[in-house]
């Protein structure tokens, strides 16, 4: 029997953006998939996202474009403010022209409407069924598919396994076994209804401002009716990665000599999350055999250039595309997929570090980054991103090896 006409199935280790995503994928090559989620239930918390036009041509491939873009903000321009004097640095439009430069928009959503946009598609599909409540504690991989054991003894058995669990991955644990590296930024984020933001700061676009060794971020939510507020600094201590309540003390005393205009924000919130941040250095390898890796387990990255959410949506349809150019071979498939993936999200995480010196430039530095986009026109800002924006399915597996 060939592999064509064998039911495959996978297990995907992991309910998120990701996970899902990979879900769809693979049941558009015909295999079915366990999706096991080790929360009580399959969802997403925090506050928003961007999404670039790679994430929207991501989502179409995977059927969700239109149901996320019914829960996106659309926004009009992206524009960083020094934080210090209140004089624009740059602004980036992202209307008309934008859109037929890169074939999709620049948009904003909260976490959870794109997670509710995938779920919704993944839920329909019959060749998905999900478990939750379940911890994957081992993992053995063999010739012929894997068996995994979670925290209560069960085991489950199918021909390949994708770790789709995160910056804390069970699974590249396993396959890999590197440590994470502290950022020492800690980031907070909140949102705040739309009466309780400045009205001169309610501005339809991500607009960031960019202070010595800090930073703060704002863009409208829901139709407008909230605003995703987010902060970043540099800690003065020795942090250890994970998330905890903030308050906003800590964050005023890292603001204190930043404009007027963006620090009156920093009052509105009612409540914070904090983020002590992480990345991890790219490696040469994500899997072997049956087994990979996908997301955040894969390329933890920083928040930078705001890509975290999308390089997992290229990540799913990438992978979709590699098994079926591998004739749904599992494991010929992943390696492609791999071998294309690997090199670019390792751009995008330096990439995004590089951009985190920028944003929190002092001193002389500052002034060199202020100059930076000073007389650019539109057209050579577009160019500058084609790397990144251009993506889509027809050239997702480019330079594969």
């Amino acid at each position: 029997m060939s592999a064509q006409q064998k039911q495959q199935s996978v297990i995907i280790i992991g309910g998120g953006i990701g996970g899902l995503a990979a879900a769809q994928a693979l049941t558009q090559q015909g295999i079915r998939v366990l999706l096991l989620e080790q929360a009580a239930e399959i969802g997403e918390i925090g506050a928003g996202i961007q999404l670039g036009p790679n994430a929207y041509s991501a989502l179409d491939a995977l059927g969700a474009g239109e149901a996320a873009r019914n829960r996106s903000v659309f926004t009009d321009h992206l524009t960083m403010m020094d934080a210090v004097d209140g004089s624009q640095v740059g602004r980036i439009e992202v209307g008309e022209a934008f859109r037929q430069r890169f074939g999709n928009p620049y948009g904003v959503i909260h976490r959870a409407d794109i997670h509710l946009s995938i779920l919704e598609a993944v839920e329909k599909n019959p060749l998905v069924s999900f478990k939750t409540s379940t911890r994957i504690e081992k993992m053995e991989l063999h010739d012929n598919g894997v068996v995994l054991t979670d925290s209560n003894g069960n085991s489950y058995e199918a021909d390949a396994v994708i770790g789709a669990d995160g910056v804390r991955s069970v699974v590249r644990q396993q396959l890999i076994g590197d440590p994470p590296r502290v950022t020492g930024h800690v980031v907070y984020r909140a949102v705040v209804d739309v009466e309780d933001m400045p009205e001169d700061l309610r501005i339809n676009a991500p607009v960031l401002w960019a202070g010595p060794r800090c930073h703060l971020v704002h863009y409208p939510l829901r139709g407008g009716k909230q605003y995703n507020l987010v902060v970043t600094f540099h800690s003065r201590n020795q942090e250890e990665w994970g998330v905890t309540d903030g308050s906003k003390e800590e964050v005023l005393s890292y603001f204190e000599g930043i404009h007027e205009r963006p620090r009156r924000m920093l009052d509105r919130p009612t409540s914070w999350r904090r983020w002590a941040t992480a990345d991890r250095e790219p490696v040469e390898q994500w899997g072997q055999g049956c087994a990979t890796i996908l997301g955040d387990a894969a390329h933890p990255m920083t928040q930078y250039l705001a890509q975290g959410a999308c390089m997992a949506l290229e990540d799913a349809v990438t992978l979709g595309q590699a098994i079926k150019t591998c004739g749904n071979d599992l494991q010929a498939a992943f390696r492609l997929y791999e071998s294309v993936r690997i090199p670019r999200t390792a751009r995008v995480v330096w990439s995004a570090r590089e951009m985190g010196r920028l944003y929190h430039a002092k001193g002389v530095e500052r002034q060199v980054r202020n100059q930076l986009w000073q007389g650019r026109s539109q057209e050579q800002f577009y160019d500058a991103m084609q790397w990144l924006y251009g993506w889509n399915i027809d050239n997702c597996l480019n330079g594969a090896r």
